[in-house]
């Protein structure tokens, strides 16, 4: 497996988090832009601005079914003294020829046709006997099963403001507005508004492909049958579902066995479909760590600035990470540690900021709040290690779930947020004032 030079590491060295997450968003870039077909592009991020060519609405149409009428032919008009109009024809949704609507006429309308000229209001066929001389109606007739209906008179019920149910030109958005700003993601709501400026294509950043994979002889996969010292792989599944909530197309490998070779071709058969790499597991100091063993010595000499780093960071969970860059396109590798709680506190710290940076937006972090901490008794943290807790948020308070061990799986799946506890903090009290990051 080819790779740039391997990271010089100085095994004595505490990373902090910061210092950590620094050395990854400052080697990660984002992804190069390509022009996508619109659905293609959903929950990609817009390179460019997008500018409006044509106006929405792109001419004055009506909000409802109804009759399309001149305002002074219909004033006063009452279910004792209604407007009677002759009706001149039926105005359809994508008409091209248009009646005109002259003195004492109306023609009936639906819904998203234009306004014929001559006409200055649409009155709902609600106000209307709709033609058929029986008091107020309640719908139209089928043109299939009536096609008389738009010939004959009307009674119009009520009087109507000018410009009554109809939708302007450029009421929406008008030819030459910016319809999305550049970093904009988009979502089914931005395809839908480029669709209706007649977009078929857009300019984005792709969204990264990312590659997860767990490490460990115990692993099995769900559905089977646990054998003695065996357990099932989770952490690959709960990764790969962060990353595509992230904003990825993400990749699930399953587990590999604690062998550096078997890794190695795992890890290079991935590559060409890997714009980042996420491994757990094997990266602390047992003699069973594959993912040190056959990363660290990854690299080569004549080439600066890759390979793989292995360090420690002042956090609790996850103090043992490594962070580079393998392969010939120079791929980032992030290796988490292998409980599943320290690999998921580890994927939102570091692996999500790095996706979103991948994309190209400007925000990749989670939004942090202060919240006011309910407990039952003072929260302990490791004097000079950032802990993170699992807690759950609501109201401006927070509350821890479960205890501080990197194994609580379950309390995980109840959590909402991490309580963050500096580093020069050893102990909170309850109605104490802390950080938190909210993860949904």
């Amino acid at each position: 497996m080819t790779s740039a030079a391997p990271r010089t590491a100085d095994p004595d060295r505490l990373w902090s988090v910061d210092d950590h997450l620094e050395d990854i968003l400052t080697t990660v870039r984002a992804l190069e832009p390509i022009e996508l077909q619109l659905l293609d592009a959903l929950g990609c991020v817009l390179v460019d601005d997008v500018m409006v060519p044509v106006s929405l609405p792109p001419f004055d149409n009506s909000s409802m079914d109804g009759y399309a009428v001149r305002v002074t032919d219909v004033a006063g008009a009452s279910e004792e003294f209604p407007a009677v109009l002759e009706v001149v024809g039926d105005v359809a949704a994508g008409a091209a020829d248009l009646v005109r609507v002259g003195p004492g006429q109306a023609a009936r309308i639906m819904t998203g046709a234009p306004l014929p000229p001559g006409a200055e209001a649409v009155v709902p066929v609600e106000w209307t006997d709709g033609g058929l001389g029986e008091g107020p109606a309640t719908g139209m007739r089928a043109r299939s099963l009536a096609p008389d209906g738009a010939a004959g008179h009307v009674r119009v019920y009520r009087s109507a403001e000018p410009r009554a149910h109809v939708r302007a030109k450029g009421s929406d958005v008008r030819a030459g507005d910016r319809a999305l700003e550049a970093g904009t993601v988009l979502g089914p709501p931005q395809i839908g508004l480029l669709a209706a400026i007649g977009r078929g294509t857009v300019r984005v950043r792709p969204r990264p492909r990312v590659v997860v994979m767990s490490t460990g002889s115990e692993l099995i996969q769900p559905d089977e049958q646990l054998d003695s010292g065996q357990i099932y792989d989770s952490n690959s599944f709960a990764l790969t579902a962060a990353a595509r909530d992230a904003g990825a197309i993400a990749y699930r490998v399953g587990a590999v066995a604690d062998d550096a070779e078997t890794l190695r071709a795992t890890i290079e058969d991935q590559l060409i479909r890997a714009d980042l790499l996420v491994t757990t597991g094997g990266v602390s100091v047992g003699a069973y760590d594959v993912v040190k063993e056959a990363l660290s010595d990854v690299g080569d000499a004549d080439e600066a600035g890759g390979g793989v780093e292995f360090r420690k960071l002042a956090m609790q969970p996850g103090k043992p990470q490594g962070f580079g860059t393998i392969g010939p396109d120079h791929t980032p590798l992030l290796a988490l540690p292998g409980n599943p709680v320290s690999s998921y506190v580890s994927f939102e710290l570091f692996v999500r900021p790095a996706i979103r940076t991948l994309m190209g937006l400007e925000d990749v972090h989670r939004p942090r709040v202060r919240a006011t901490l309910t407990a039952h008794a003072p929260l302990r943290s490791p004097k000079g290690r950032r802990q993170f807790l699992r807690g759950t948020y609501a109201d401006g308070a927070v509350t821890p779930v479960g205890g501080a061990e990197s194994h609580l799986v379950a309390a995980l799946a109840h959590a909402d947020t991490l309580i963050v506890l500096p580093e020069d903090v050893t102990s909170v009290e309850p109605g104490a004032e802390v950080e938190v990051i909210l993860l949904r």
